[in-house]
């Protein structure tokens, strides 16, 4: 189920809009925690603005969510079942790296599971985010993934897994002339609701 076209923008605009409100927050809240202009926020959850990756990450952080959770439909019905033509998918408009929700939706799980396309010479970088009891794992499938975590940088080749913690600022890197695939395994330490 490929979300490639506006109506991406249109969903997107309104979990933005939906997190906010259920954090009794206003624009301007959300605008000062994120770090992100009160006039984009305003565009991005009206489905007239495309957000890369990076700024979706500042929203995140000011709604104190994962990316992962972000894309998550709100009231999903329960499904166990996963089926690849079925996951949601998203390409940033940025990098163009293709993200791939592969966990099945609705479930209340506390691990999500998401595929990432990255191309050559791909980089996105996320500021530093504190979510309590929340850590993530990056399995990389194919390829080499160069990944920075504050002043550390780690090269990672196909079967090499790297745990860390939403703490620090992150980047990844493609440095390569190839494309390369990952997993990444987000783990929350309670169910969410």
């Amino acid at each position: 189920m490929s979300i490639t076209d506006s109506s991406i923008d249109i969903q997107i605009g309104q979990r933005v809009r939906q997190l906010r409100v259920s954090r009794n927050l206003t624009l301007e809240d959300l605008a000062q925690s994120a770090k992100v202009s009160r006039a984009m926020l305003s565009r991005i959850e009206r489905g007239e603005s495309s957000p890369t990756a990076q700024l979706l990450g500042k929203i995140c952080v000011g709604l104190d969510v994962t990316l992962s959770a972000l894309f998550a439909e709100a009231a999903t019905p329960a499904r166990p079942l996963s089926r690849r033509d079925d996951q949601p998918t998203w390409r940033d408009p940025a990098t163009h790296y293709l993200r791939r929700s592969v966990s099945p939706l609705g479930t209340g799980s506390t691990v999500d599971i998401v595929e990432v396309e990255f191309p050559p010479g791909g980089r996105v970088a996320f500021d530093a985010q504190r979510l309590a009891g929340t850590d993530q794992q990056v399995w990389v499938l194919e390829g080499t993934l160069e990944m920075s975590l504050g002043d550390e940088v780690f090269r990672l080749d196909p079967g090499d897994c790297l745990w860390m913690r939403f703490d620090r600022p992150i980047q990844f890197h493609n440095p390569t002339e190839r494309p390369i695939r990952y997993a990444v395994i987000i783990a929350q330490g309670a169910p969410r609701s």
